[in-house]
């Protein structure tokens, strides 16, 4: 016998002193004289069981569909100006103090369709007993770590894309070092993968980092180093923004608009 979720159970049928207790009664039982005696059970019946488990259904389990596994195919242009309604995976690129991950968290939150942002700095802090931070010298143990965490992040956006949710990613990704280059972006989402990369000038970059705190701040002098080879970006062919002079909400802005041609003349990478 079934019972739907959420439903009150039945009472019990073992022997109890509380409301659904039940005596049988017998002839001579101080139940009283008359009492008929209780029907003999039908012969050969099965016994029922108390409580059949109900089968799960998809929708009463929140069921999502996981990824087939394929890597993420380029999408089809926009009917209306942006990226509309596109399903997207993006990869924005920038120095540390660029706005990397602010302007990534607004511009999927402002999208009318659902839109996810995964920011690898942020997967890479998911190890907590053992974290290589790669600030205090990048090794075999921190690179593991990266690519751990930018395997991850792949993970998660093909599996985003797979139930029709856009996906942001952010990280910095040098130009002129393949272990944190894009060819593991690539291999790890697919060619559908959409780059763009954030370059304000190194003054906005100095300031903004010194705003920073933990270690999330880096000194002056790698924060110049990495800007420098960030610059290597001019020339590749992937779409840049200076957001030297626009706030979060007009880079947000301009990144859609850079994205909609990129959907419409996908960068060589």
């Amino acid at each position: 016998m079934q019972h739907a979720v959420g439903a009150p159970l039945p009472p019990p049928q073992g022997s109890g002193n509380g409301p659904w207790a039940h005596q049988a009664q017998h002839p001579g039982h101080p139940g009283g004289p008359g009492t008929p005696p209780p029907a003999a059970p039908a012969p050969h019946a099965p016994p029922t069981p108390r409580h059949a488990p109900v089968q799960p259904s998809r929708e009463s389990t929140g069921h999502v569909q996981l990824p087939p596994g394929g890597p993420v195919p380029l999408p089809a242009p926009p009917a209306e100006p942006g990226t509309g309604a596109a399903t997207l995976a993006v990869l924005l690129i920038g120095p540390a103090g660029a706005g990397k991950t602010t302007v990534a968290k607004l511009w999927a939150g402002r999208r009318r369709v659902p839109t996810a942002h995964v920011s690898l700095d942020d997967v890479r802090e998911w190890v907590c007993s053992g974290f290589a931070d790669p600030q205090a010298g990048w090794n075999d143990q921190s690179e593991a770590q990266y690519r751990l965490a930018r395997r991850t992040c792949g993970f998660a956006a093909r599996n985003f894309l797979a139930n029709g949710i856009s996906c942001i990613l952010d990280d910095a990704v040098f130009p002129d070092r393949p272990v944190v280059g894009l060819g593991g972006w690539k291999r790890h989402v697919g060619p559908g993968l959409l780059p763009v990369v954030l370059l304000p000038g190194l003054e906005v970059v100095l300031e903004r980092n010194a705003a920073r705190s933990g270690n999330r701040r880096l000194s002056d002098e790698e924060v110049a180093r990495i800007h420098g080879r960030m610059a290597g970006w001019y020339g590749s062919g992937l779409p840049i923004i200076d957001n030297s002079t626009y706030d979060v909400e007009t880079t947000a802005r301009v990144l859609d608009d850079v994205l909609a041609r990129s959907i419409a003349s996908p960068p060589a990478w």
